[in-house]
C-alpha cells in the first residue's frame, strides 16, 4: 500500500467524530504525535474527556446538529468518523441506526457539500446487509461512503484491545465478567452437543495499531478506495482467549461448555436491562467468529502486537470499564 508517491499538500487538520471514548483516545494521541491537529465534536459537559485536550480543537455540539458538524469539517485535510457503539439503549436515543447510519451519512454528505476530499471509516469485520443490527448499519454507512466523490477508506477490525482508559474494552470486560467470576468460564458451542464448545476464531488487534493505521492511511494515498481489514497476528479461539486473559490474572480458570440455546433464551428475556451483560445479537456474532489476517496492518508497515504478554500488562490490575461510544 506505499508505493504511490504522497500527495503535494499533506494532511494537517483532521476532523475526527468519536473522539472521547476508548478508540477515539489513541486516534487522538496518534494524530498529535504525527503533528496532525485533532478538531473534535465534542458534547457538552464531556470535555474532561478529550485527551490532550489542550492541544486540540474543540468545538460544542452534538451529532444531530449540522451547523456542529460543518464547523468541524471547516477548513480540514481530512475527515475521520469513529463514532459506533456495541449495544444500544432506545429509550436514550442510542441506536444502531441512529449513530452509526444516519450520523455517518450525515457527515459524509455534509464532507462532500464543503469540498472535503479525503474519509476514513470506522466500520468492523464481519459487516454485512443481512446481518445484525450492529453489522447492517455499519454495512450500509460503508456503501453510502462508496456512492459519494470522496477519497475513502474503510477500516475494519477484529475485537480490539488495549489499556481501557476509563472505557469498555474486549479484554478488561471478559476479565470482569468471566474470568473475575467465581463460576466457570463458558465455552459456547451451537447444537445440543459440544463438539465445537469454544472453537469460534477472532484476530484480537491492538488498539495503538488501529490507531497507526489511521495516520499510516493519512500518508499513504494507496489506501485510498480501500477496505483495510486490522486483524493481530494470531487467529485465536474463545477458549484460547480465555485462558490467556485468566495467565494475565495470575490465575487458571475452570471452562465448561455452555449451550448458546440457552444464554440467548436467557438474553431473549434480560438483554432490555443494562445491567445482563450480552445480548442475543452479540452472542450471534460471537458464534460466527471475529477473525482477518494481519496482512493490511504490515502492508502498512505496522507489526501487530501479540495478546499476549507485555500487550496485557494492564489486565494485572483491576481496570474500571464504562459503557461509551468507541
Amino acid at each position: 500500500m506505499t508505493d504511490k508517491t504522497p500527495p503535494e499538500t499533506p494532511v494537517q487538520r483532521v476532523s475526527l467524530f468519536g473522539g472521547t471514548g476508548f478508540v477515539g483516545s489513541y486516534l487522538v494521541d496518534a494524530l498529535l504525535a504525527n503533528d496532525l491537529q485533532p478538531v473534535m465534536l465534542v458534547r457538552d459537559g464531556s470535555e474532561s474527556k478529550v485527551r490532550q485536550r489542550d492541544r486540540c480543537t474543540l468545538v460544542s455540539g452534538d451529532i444531530d446538529d449540522a451547523d456542529a458538524i460543518a464547523q468541524v469539517i471547516d477548513g480540514s485535510d481530512a475527515v475521520i468518523y469513529n463514532i459506533g457503539i456495541l449495544r444500544e439503549f432506545p429509550d436514550r436515543g442510542i441506536t444502531f441506526e441512529k449513530l452509526q447510519d444516519e450520523a455517518a451519512r450525515r457527515v459524509m454528505d455534509t464532507a462532500v457539500a464543503q469540498g472535503g476530499r479525503r474519509f476514513l471509516l470506522m466500520s468492523a469485520n464481519g459487516v454485512k446487509p443481512d446481518g445484525t443490527p450492529y453489522q447492517r448499519t455499519k454495512y450500509n454507512a460503508e456503501a453510502h461512503l462508496k456512492d459519494l466523490d470522496l477519497d475513502w477508506t474503510i477500516f475494519r477490525p477484529s475485537v480490539l484491545f488495549g489499556d481501557p482508559r476509563g472505557h469498555m474494552e474486549f479484554a478488561t470486560q471478559l476479565c470482569a465478567e468471566i474470568i473475575d467470576s467465581p463460576l466457570p468460564a463458558p465455552l459456547f458451542h451451537t447444537g445440543l452437543l459440544p463438539l465445537n464448545a469454544g472453537r469460534f476464531p477472532m484476530s484480537p488487534v491492538h488498539v495503538t495499531d488501529v490507531a497507526a493505521a489511521f495516520v499510516k492511511a493519512l500518508q499513504d494515498p494507496a489506501t485510498i478506495g480501500q477496505t483495510v481489514h486490522l486483524g493481530g497476528p494470531e487467529t485465536l479461539t474463545w477458549r484460547e482467549i480465555l485462558t490467556r486473559l485468566a495467565a494475565a490474572r495470575g490465575r487458571k480458570k475452570l471452562m465448561l461448555p455452555a449451550p448458546a440455546l440457552g444464554v440467548m433464551a436467557a438474553a431473549a428475556l434480560l438483554d432490555r436491562f443494562e445491567s445482563f451483560p450480552i445480548t442475543r445479537d452479540q452472542i450471534r456474532m460471537l458464534l460466527e467468529g471475529n477473525a482477518c489476517p494481519p496482512d493490511d496492518l504490515v502492508k502498512l508497515g505496522i507489526e501487530p502486537k501479540r495478546f499476549a504478554g507485555e500487550a496485557l500488562q494492564y489486565l494485572g490490575e483491576k481496570s474500571d470499564s464504562a459503557s461509551a461510544p468507541k
